[in-house]
């Protein structure tokens, strides 16, 4: 029987017992609706297709999408808030880079060095998640609700 390690938006930890494989999904859907993450993000973030930017379910991380007062677009994970960023594609002669979609936040000083990106001294950001490339679209990972629209 798998089990899931969760652990709250306040810190508190626990463990779940899954049923079945085929539900741990499912489960981990259920639990990061409310703010509970299964395990830390690695450093640089997660990265995943382009063609999953807008229908990416925020809930199996344990983040929650919302929109600023001002209009952007942006997702709560573990108490931080992360921006969306449109990075548009670079192509000359020194340089070749795609489109890519992130979520990222300035970093803080109490933020673990490997986790931030940047200048050393200049601005530096701590990224969640990096949308980019024509890679396989994952069904499982995305939100049925963001498909539909």
């Amino acid at each position: 029987m798998p089990i899931l390690h969760l652990t709250g938006p306040l810190g508190t930890s626990i463990s779940v017992d899954v049923a079945e494989e085929r539900e741990l999904l499912s489960v981990l859907r259920r639990y990061g609706r409310q703010g509970w993450t299964s395990g830390d993000i690695p450093a640089g973030g997660l990265s995943l297709p382009l063609a999953m930017a807008d229908t990416f379910d925020w809930a199996l991380i344990g983040a929650r999408a919302y929109t600023s007062p001002d209009g952007e677009q942006a997702v709560i994970y573990k108490g931080q808030s992360y921006k969306r960023r449109e990075l548009d594609e670079v192509d000359t002669k020194k340089i070749k880079l795609p489109r890519i979609v992130k979520y990222s936040r300035g970093a803080r000083p109490t933020d673990p060095l490997h986790l931030k990106e940047g200048e050393e001294g200049g601005v530096q950001y701590v990224t969640l998640i990096s949308f980019r490339g024509g890679g396989r679209v994952i069904e499982a990972y995305m939100d049925t609700a963001a498909v539909s629209k």
